[in-house]
């Protein structure tokens, strides 16, 4: 056990949201946290007609291009805007035929999970035996949002944080010395000058307080997927994304699961607040 356990965890260093599953997100300075999450996170999701599960980049082969496009959220609607700088808004007529033409699936965008929703996702480790998105992979489909409120479309818990320290320890494991936030998706980063890589490890079944009244309860070590592999954006396909943490650092999620590579932490909102960029980060 690390000094993780006694010390202040850091300050908060980003925020991010992610107002359609598996698209690019928005970062913002301040966030209203409630049981569901960050406001407009994850607020809507793209449902394959055909099969009636969530789109999801967890399985690259169909879904990587969705992260060829941006979300920001508006006050009653979504703006989507693609990699050729197309604007669409997530209530125009034909907007669910526009992104069907994108995605190459015909695709519904909802605010309203499927009874039971599920999703595909990619073997981690295929993904990294074959090294190429659209190469065939083994692939599960199983239920999304089990830690989360009914009726959201997050992948388990509603908020999902990772340490400068995690990020810094992955670059130094990763040949080219480089790792970016933005490949493994979270909430919060949270700043741990001081403190060892993948301290947040250490955090599992914490209760941390965040700003004046922010109460988060860590409930499990995030299991790493494909999607920080693909494109983000301008940002290149990466495997040592995930090959890093395949290689160097396994761990259990949870008491239920084995050894996986992972990567930052899963919390559940006890107590909702409004959250800002510099706001600290206290054991609770």
């Amino acid at each position: 056990m690390t000094s993780a356990r006694s010390t202040r965890p850091g300050v908060v260093d980003r925020l991010l949201r992610y107002p359609v599953k598996s698209m690019l997100g928005e970062e913002i300075p301040a966030a209203d946290v409630t049981e569901r999450g960050l406001a407009h996170d994850r607020r809507l999701a793209l449902v394959d007609k055909e099969t009636g599960r969530v789109a999801s980049a967890k399985h690259p082969r169909l879904w990587h291009r969705l992260l060829t496009m941006t979300a920001t959220a508006g006050t009653s609607a979504v703006r989507i805007t693609t990699w050729a700088g197309e604007e669409l808004c997530s209530t125009d007529p034909g907007v669910d035929d526009a992104l069907s033409e994108i995605v190459g699936r015909p695709v519904v965008i909802t605010d309203t999970p499927p009874h039971e929703a599920t999703l595909d996702r990619a073997d981690p480790e295929d993904v990294l035996r074959r090294d190429g998105v659209g190469q065939p992979v083994g692939a599960h489909t199983g239920r999304i949002a089990v830690a989360s409120p009914q009726g959201t479309f997050f992948d388990f818990a509603p908020v999902h944080l990772m340490t400068t320290s995690t990020i810094a320890r992955i670059a130094e494991l990763a040949p080219h010395g480089d790792a970016q936030a933005e490949r493994y998706r979270p909430n919060l980063v949270i700043r741990t000058p001081h403190a060892p890589g993948f301290t947040e490890d250490d955090w599992l079944d914490r209760t941390l307080r965040i700003g004046p009244d922010l109460v988060l309860r860590v409930i499990a070590r995030t299991p790493r997927c494909a999607i920080p592999t693909l494109a983000h954006g301008s940002l290149p396909t990466d495997t040592t994304a995930l090959r890093a943490l395949a290689e160097h650092h396994r761990v259990t999620p949870m008491a239920s699961m084995g050894a996986l590579p992972c990567a930052g932490v899963y919390a559940q909102v006890l107590r909702p607040d409004r959250i800002v960029i510099g706001d600290a980060v206290h054991w609770s």
